[in-house]
This record gives C-alpha cells, structure tokens and sequence, in this order.
C-alpha cells in the first residue's frame, strides 16, 4: 500500500517536471529590435545630426554583440597650448628656449639652444670638452702644436633671439599661432585647426551626438547599425525579457525541485521496514 501511494506521488511530480522542462525546452527569448529606427547604417555610410556630419567607420561581431566605431570631424576647434619660462620648444627643428623677464612682462623671447657638444665635435681643433679655470669657461684650441685657451662666449656665437607680444603670430607645429596671453608663469599660444573625432559604439549602449540627444545603439546583424532616440520600445523589450528570465528562473527551480521529490520518494519507499 505505501509503494502504491509513492508511485501515485511520483507519477504526479514526473507529470510536473516534465510540464516544466517543456515549457522551458520550447519557450523563445524575447528579440530586441527597433520599428522605424531614426537611422540605419552600414559601413562607410554618413549621415547627419545636428549639423555634424558621422561616418560608420567599423562594424564588427565579437562574442555574438556586434559593435563600431563612428567618426566626424569639427572645424576651426580652438586650440591653446602654455609654455613656462625657461621651458624648451621645438620650432622647424630648432629647438627655442622660452624667456620670461619680470612680473609684468608684455614680451617673451625665444632664445636658441645651442648645441655645444656637437659644435665642439664639428670642430677638428677644438677640444671636445670644455675646461673651467677658476670660474671661468674656456674652449681648448689646437694652435701651432700647443693650446690656446679661448673664453666659451668669445669662441660660442651669441644664440639666435626672437622677441614676441600678446597678438604676435608665428608658424608652429605647422600652424599660424597667435600670443594670446603673457604672464610670469607663461606664455600662452592659441590656433583653430579642424579635429578628427572618433566614438566607439556597443550594442544596447548609447551615443550622444552633436544635438545632445542620447540616441540607443543596436547592430540587429553583423553589417548594420542602427541608432534611435524613442528609447519607449525599448525599455519594453527589455522588460519582457526580464520577465522570461524570472519565469525561466522559476520553471527550472520548479523542475529541480519536482525531480529531487521523485529521487526522495522512491528513495524512501525502498527503505526496509521495522514492522
């Protein structure tokens, strides 16, 4: 009689399992597509936002998520760049030290960087090294088989200078640059020139473009990108998958569970008896 209501049991928790596992085996996650998306693109195609023209420059799939890259360039973006005193800039290949005198100065210098080791080097009857004698630099010269000793700014010409104020222009790193500011604690250049952006795109991220808009970036296939700003349709999607993966979450603990009441019942039906 006892193995008679186990089989009952067990048949009636076998029934529930295998309900279970088919609803699992046979359910379908819920896909995240977009209806009439604002803009869907493919490699190399452009298109526009808020006046700013982008560029798809890549589009690739890794670990079945696609992603890309989008490009754009901005014209005349302001650029600045600061020089402390005494600091060292390269202009056309020659390297400038920049002077700051005073306070209140109105005018910085550029000053040459002269190179002593190599002048010295280019000099077959010099020394290669020059020599201090009782604080004073000298440069050794081969003369008539002895030495001359000649004083290092006498031998050394006097290092090229450039002077300049604020609104002075000069070319560097290949553009018209303009003083914009003189301080003690620098010199401050400024210059427009066009900038190349890039911004990488993942599938169900966002990208803010040139309208300030956030717009939802999706790549339905390996070769399209697809971006909107109607993030409504979304957030639903994203909600009904949440819901399959609760329900899934519960038909499996719901099959475990009817199975280890199976394993358990048979397990105890076979257990001898005291009587």
């Amino acid at each position: 009689m006892q193995r008679r209501a186990v089989a009952v049991y067990v048949a009636f928790f076998l029934v529930i399992a295998a309900a279970s596992y088919t609803l699992l085996a046979t359910a379908e996650e819920p896909t995240i597509t977009l209806e009439d998306p604002e803009y869907e693109l493919a490699q190399g195609e452009t298109f526009t936002v808020g006046g700013q023209q982008y560029t798809v420059t890549t589009i690739e799939e890794s670990d079945g998520a696609g992603s890309g890259t989008i490009e754009w360039t901005e014209s005349d973006v302001e650029m600045t760049e600061t020089w402390a005193n005494e600091d060292t800039v390269e202009i056309d290949g020659t390297e400038w030290q920049v002077l700051i005198e005073g306070e209140n100065a109105t005018a910085f210098t550029f000053q040459e960087v002269q190179d002593r080791q190599a002048i010295l080097e280019n000099d077959p009857d010099a020394a290669n090294e020059t020599q201090e004698i009782d604080g004073q630099e000298y440069v050794v010269i081969q003369s008539g088989g002895g030495q001359e000793l000649v004083p290092a700014e006498e031998y050394f010409a006097a290092p090229a200078t450039q002077s300049f104020s604020v609104g002075d222009q000069f070319a560097y790193n290949n553009q018209t640059v303009t003083v914009d500011e003189i301080t003690a604690d620098g010199v401050t250049v400024g210059w427009t020139e066009d900038q190349t952006n890039t911004q990488d795109l993942s599938n169900e991220g966002t990208a803010e473009l040139a309208d300030s808009t956030e717009y939802l970036v999706l790549f339905p296939d390996s070769s399209t990108v697809q971006l909107t700003s109607d993030m409504t349709s979304y957030n639903a999607q994203v909600e009904a998958q949440n819901q399959f993966s609760e329900r899934t979450s519960g038909f499996r603990w719901v099959t475990f569970t009817s199975l280890l009441f199976v394993f358990s019942l048979i397990a105890f039906a076979f257990l001898p008896s005291r009587y």
